[in-house]
């Protein structure tokens, strides 16, 4: 196939290695052509690096290369013209340069070359739009980089060629990428179900429930993600985040469930972006905050409750029972410590919660009141220390962190669901190669189980008022009918009556 790649920036020079790769010829063109000859010149450079590392040999290096084809032109038909397959289009994000590109190529290029953009946040209706024949136009939105981020994002436009979607998906698979096909919507896929781990993370942020560093502990060490939401954003800059959240809370009318935080506006008035400014969530020019250790120390501990939750928290933990020292232990699942003290009239200055989600991983999460005695708390910790490699300590809130982060996870990509954007399978598909996830949010939840799951919404949804914690249709659907969440939806026919 020959694929036509204009805009030789990043993503570009990405998508041009990845089809040549692929066996495909890959033309590159650039409003500057003095660029298309450094981006050959940046993915020669790559592949003599895949030499040197083995990836590959001389022979194919150098068959990669002859598959890299400079244009002086972006919409110069050539001597090819005629036989280009495939237009990708990687310009700067803004639509009226993407629309005037796609226009001067519907003059030079035959009807059956298909159109596809790799914009991130332009809706692809949009951009068709603009079009003489909006339907040859679709999304084809990579990640970067493109060699390493093997998923892609097939998003058909309201008036994209019924036949095209199936054919980019095709392509993306015969050449080693996955690929998801995806309503054309705000954030269309992957950068909507990552919504759920940063506004939930902002969220605990907002209610004080712990500094940064341990929510990003407590999501690593409990949840088993590859980083914390704090750690992330620092990553991918706090302007980028924010322009994200804003973007896809207003497409989507402004749901509850995607609502962004109040703090994210000062920060990036103050520059606090992250790496690329040098200190966001963290200082960046200095080494990364070191744990503090916590003394392991033997103390008496009562496990008050009953129950699956308070059987595992006295598997994990030895109990000396009606100790009139001991330290009163209670797993909460979607409830708040303050709430047990009251239900079962513990002594407040010695009672703390206990996450259940962290009782099978290294580290422990307790949660504590303004009731706490800070003596109390620290024979508590101590005695945590002694069956976990950590302890964190946060502030009590219903469900505690893992809780809240893991069921705003699930629940943004079951709204996915949902709203037919995706199928069940290419939600966890994207998710986990996109983002790195251990599983994917609807495969995760069940694991947890739906009906527990159900358990932890519509408590946190309770003990808050607050509506993002509403279960959504698709959990409760399916707790109600014993289906698992990656269960699809009946399949109904276009224009069944």
């Amino acid at each position: 196939m020959r694929i036509r790649i204009i805009g030789t920036g990043v993503m570009g020079r990405g998508i041009a290695q990845w089809a040549a790769t692929a066996g495909h010829i890959a033309e590159l063109a650039d409003a500057r052509p003095e660029a298309v000859g450094e981006a050959v010149e940046f993915v020669g450079q790559l592949l003599d690096r895949a030499v040197t590392k083995g990836r590959m040999t001389a022979a194919e290096a150098e068959a990669v290369r002859g598959r890299l084809v400079p244009l002086d032109s972006v919409s110069a038909p050539g001597d090819q013209g005629d036989q280009v397959d495939l237009v990708i289009e990687a310009v700067r994000e803004d639509l009226d340069t993407k629309a005037e590109l796609f226009t001067a190529l519907e003059k030079v290029l035959p009807p059956s070359t298909i159109f596809a953009t790799n914009t991130s946040s332009i809706p692809v209706t949009r951009i068709a739009a603009k079009l003489a024949d909006p339907s040859r136009l679709a999304g084809l939105h990579f990640f970067n980089p493109v060699p390493l981020m093997k998923i892609v994002e097939v998003v058909p436009g309201a008036a994209t060629r019924a036949d095209i979607p199936g054919t980019l998906a095709e392509l993306v698979r015969a050449s080693g990428h996955r690929a998801v096909v995806v309503a054309d919507t705000p954030g269309f896929l992957v950068n909507h179900a990552g919504r759920g781990l940063v506004t939930e993370a902002f969220a605990l942020l907002e209610d004080a429930v712990a500094e940064p560093v341990v929510l990003d502990r407590i999501a690593r060490d409990v949840l088993g993600l590859r980083m914390g939401p704090f750690e992330l954003m620092d990553l991918t800059g706090l302007d980028v985040t924010a322009a994200v959240m804003e973007s896809i809370w207003t497409g989507f009318r402004y749901a509850d469930r995607l609502r962004p935080s109040f703090l994210t506006p000062n920060r990036v008035a103050a520059g606090l972006l992250g790496r690329k400014s040098g200190r966001g969530f963290y200082d960046h020019s200095a080494e990364p905050p070191a744990e503090a250790p916590i003394a392991a120390a033997e103390c008496p501990l009562w496990i008050a409750g009953s129950g699956p939750d308070a059987d595992a928290l006295r598997a994990a933990l030895p109990e000396t029972p009606n100790h009139p020292e001991a330290v009163m232990l209670v797993p909460t699942w979607g409830t708040t410590v303050s709430a047990a003290i009251a239900e079962h009239g513990l002594p407040a200055e010695r009672t703390f919660g206990v996450d259940p989600l962290s009782l099978n991983t290294r580290r422990r999460v307790l949660a504590v009141t303004p009731a706490s005695d800070p003596a109390a708390v620290r024979a508590a910790t101590g005695a945590l220390a002694v069956h976990a490699d950590a302890v964190s300590v946060v502030r009590d809130t219903p469900g505690s962190v893992a809780q809240r982060l893991l069921a705003s996870i699930v629940s943004v990509a079951a709204s996915i669901a949902e709203r037919a954007l995706a199928t069940p399978d290419d939600i966890d598909l994207a998710v986990t190669t996109a983002l790195g996830y251990p599983a994917g949010p609807l495969a995760w939840g069940d694991r947890i189980g739906v009906g527990r799951l159900l358990d932890l919404q519509e408590r946190l949804h309770e003990h808050t008022g607050d509506p993002r914690y509403r279960p959504t249709r698709w959990l409760r659907e399916r707790a109600e009918l014993g289906l698992p969440l990656t269960a699809p939806a009946y399949p109904l026919e276009k224009g069944t009556p």
